[in-house]
């Protein structure tokens, strides 16, 4: 029998592709504990945003699909199941496994095509640079 993650807005997923803006997502797993979610940290520095991602169990670069696209970053993938247990009686399964999926709204506008990614040690840490906006100009005043 295999585990399925709880996911309250799975069948909103299913029907729309994506959930409305109305829904804090993250609020409402906050609240119910969702325990299959991978759980994020993003921070900014003044040239660039940081999302480091607790997924341990990542054998392979294709086990995990990395995506920028309006200001989001996608994370998803599978973690497979190393150890086989044809023969055992488990009393406990706690560890996650399976699909995963995380979007993360970005904090400010970023150079998606300068992203970094590295794994180490169960976290993923995506660098991502921020684009150079303007903030304001300086406008000549011509005196006649």
């Amino acid at each position: 029998m295999s585990l399925v993650p709880y996911d309250p807005f799975g069948i909103i997923r299913r029907e729309f592709g994506s959930l409305p803006r109305w829904v804090d997502e993250d609020w409402f797993d906050n609240q119910v504990g969702s325990w299959s979610r991978i759980r994020v940290d993003v921070r900014e520095t003044p040239t660039e945003v940081i999302v480091s991602a607790e997924i341990p169990g990542l054998n392979r670069k294709e086990d995990v699909n990395i995506v920028v696209h309006e200001n989001h970053l996608s994370l998803s993938g599978k973690i497979e199941r190393q150890e086989d247990q044809t023969n055992e009686n488990i009393h406990r399964t706690e560890r996650f496994y399976g699909q995963f999926t995380r979007n993360i709204a970005l904090p400010t506008t970023v150079d998606e095509t300068s992203a970094k990614a590295s794994y180490h040690n169960g976290i993923l840490e995506v660098r991502l640079p921020k684009t150079k906006k303007q903030v304001g100009q300086q406008i000549d005043v011509e005196f006649h």
